[in-house]
């Protein structure tokens, strides 16, 4: 670090990891918010083509370097900045430093994404109390976790790419106590798993960075609801991870680099049990962190997690489930057979890729009825609009197409504006049929793969962070799901739903790594030789009665 910065400091005050401020260095300040792990959306990993990272700058401007000509770009307000683009003015041998005081644009409150559906209600955790001790019963045998002191919790976690979510548990009621939702710090490295992954392969050290930022912020999560709710940390025995492989592998410091390359595959599906205090995660050292089995490809923990929650593993009845985020999880089944399939939905309807887009922010608009070429709206939380969510997103596609502002073939005349600095263009819609499409075709290949049709699946559970709010008539009209609105059920956070249960039943967890095992995880664009022609079949529009 050269001398000229020592005893300047950056700070970003909106977030409690980067109150303190820290040194500042010879970087960009995308690079001095990954270093602190404070959330920037940086879906193109910091080169400069989403323009997504913008932040202002309130203090010690000056310290900066001249606006780039990809800033000039941008549309940005006064004292905004790119944070991907804006350097310290030495790099470009000009001394000027100063303290900088730094705020990223649109951070928000999350809608906390807890579950909307409670399957079972058996109480029986892998973390017990005997006598006065506790006892973790683990795969090698019972384990002592300590000496009973009145409490016994656990935390159920569901690592988005997008989202964190954590749900602290009383592990002896079965009691929920409090349900935090976070930004995934990791979007300052890209808002999807590609990006993460291709940093690890070009960094030495990028695993352990991308852990260190996420364990963080679970910390920081943890931290808060203990003390919401006066509890200690040190009295949390047990942690359930639930994500897509890449997520929760990076949680576990495990090798991520063969889900970038062809065949696309994780180097092992197994289940994990590691001492949290082995992990760095801020609970009990002793507790036990378990990472439940993954499904082949980029279908994981997570998918598995709404499998169980949903009870399709024991339904006599075909049931199809889609998981839609920034990655997409399709599963068909019953207690005799399940298939699975992932596909890319790029953060589409996650906020990511559109221009207005956010996530589920308290401020984002999530529904949309568009009447005399009018938007009527409400948001999340009934805050002032700051862009829009997944749920508003499908509903603008819908209203668009259903009032014929927008054709079959997916063609806008113009940039639709829905309110002052929120519109939709057709780049926008390209990301969203795109998105839409992938994900509509696992659908229908599962379907034919399975061997039923449409009209013997007896229910489609719809799970994802933004299912809360989802219209089902919508997602129908625009062809994310099949002409059977009557059919579907909403789950909301299945993912945490299942991790819930996976933390509460020991029983429920033996009998998710069995139910793991034996589901056939598929892969349509190998398979299927007219794949590409059938996704693109699947970006446009057809009339369809809703």
């Amino acid at each position: 670090m050269s001398s000229r910065l020592e005893g300047f400091k950056i700070y970003f005050p909106q977030y409690r990891k980067g109150r303190a401020g820290m040194q500042v260095f010879e970087g960009t300040l995308l690079d001095h918010a990954k270093k602190l792990g404070v959330p920037v959306a940086s879906e193109c990993g910091g080169i400069g083509t989403c323009k997504r990272c913008v932040v202002r700058v309130e203090k010690g401007a000056e310290a900066l370097g001249e606006l780039t000509d990809v800033e000039r770009d941008a549309d940005l307000g006064p004292n905004e900045r790119l944070a991907c683009q804006a350097g310290l003015a030495c790099q470009a041998g000009i001394v000027r430093p100063a303290d900088l005081q730094v705020f990223v644009r649109n951070v928000g409150a999350y809608s906390v994404l807890s579950d909307s559906i409670h399957y079972h209600t058996e109480v029986a955790p892998a973390v017990r109390r005997d006598g006065d001790a506790i006892v973790w019963d683990g795969p090698d045998g019972p384990r002592d976790l300590g000496k009973y002191e009145e409490a016994l919790y656990g935390v159920a976690i569901d690592v988005g790419t997008t989202t964190l979510v954590c749900q602290v548990l009383n592990l002896e009621s079965g009691d929920t106590i409090a349900t935090i939702a976070e930004k995934n710090p990791q979007a300052a490295y890209g808002e999807d798993v590609i990006s993460r992954i291709d940093h690890v392969l070009r960094h030495e050290d990028g695993l352990d960075e991308l852990q260190q930022v996420v364990l963080y912020a679970l910390d920081g999560m943890i931290e808060q609801a203990c003390r919401d709710h006066g509890i200690q940390a040190d009295h949390i025995y047990e942690a359930v991870v639930v994500g897509n492989p890449t997520m929760r592998n990076i949680v576990f410091g495990q090798d991520v680099r063969d889900l970038g390359v062809i065949p696309f595959e994780p180097p092992s599906l197994d289940e994990i049990n590691v001492p949290a205090g082995d992990l760095g995660l801020g609970i009990n050292p002793a507790a036990n962190v378990y990472g439940p089995r993954l499904l082949g490809g980029h279908a994981g923990a997570d998918c598995l997690a709404d499998i169980m929650a949903c009870g399709m593993y024991e339904s006599e009845k075909v049931l199809l489930m889609l998981d839609v985020g920034t990655n997409g999880e399709v599963a068909i089944g019953n207690r005799d057979k399940i298939m699975t399939a992932s596909c890319a939905a790029g953060g589409a309807y996650e906020g990511a890729t559109v221009g207005s887009g956010v996530g589920a922010l308290e401020g984002a608009i999530k529904d949309v009825r568009i009447g005399n070429g009018k938007a009527e709206f409400s948001t999340i939380g009934d805050k002032p609009p700051i862009g829009i969510c997944g749920s508003g997103l499908i509903d603008l596609l819908s209203e668009l197409l259903r009032t014929g502002i927008m054709t079959e073939k997916a063609k806008l005349e113009r940039n639709y504006v829905l309110t002052e600095g929120i519109d939709l263009s057709q780049q926008d819609v390209y990301q969203l049929i795109t998105a839409k499409a992938g994900l509509r075709t696992d659908q229908d290949l599962l379907m034919k793969y399975y061997g039923v049709p449409l009209d013997e699946v007896e229910a489609i559970y719809m799970a994802g962070g933004f299912a809360n709010f989802i219209n089902p008539e919508s997602a129908v009209r625009i062809g994310l799901f099949p002409n059977a609105a009557d059919k579907i059920r909403l789950m909301g956070n299945g993912a945490l739903a299942g991790a819930r249960d996976l933390l509460l039943s020991l029983p429920l967890r033996e009998k998710s790594e069995q139910v793991a095992r034996d589901i056939e995880h598929v892969k349509p664009n190998e398979l299927e030789p007219d794949f590409a022609y059938i996704v693109a079949e699947n970006m446009y529009f057809q009339s369809r009665e809703c």
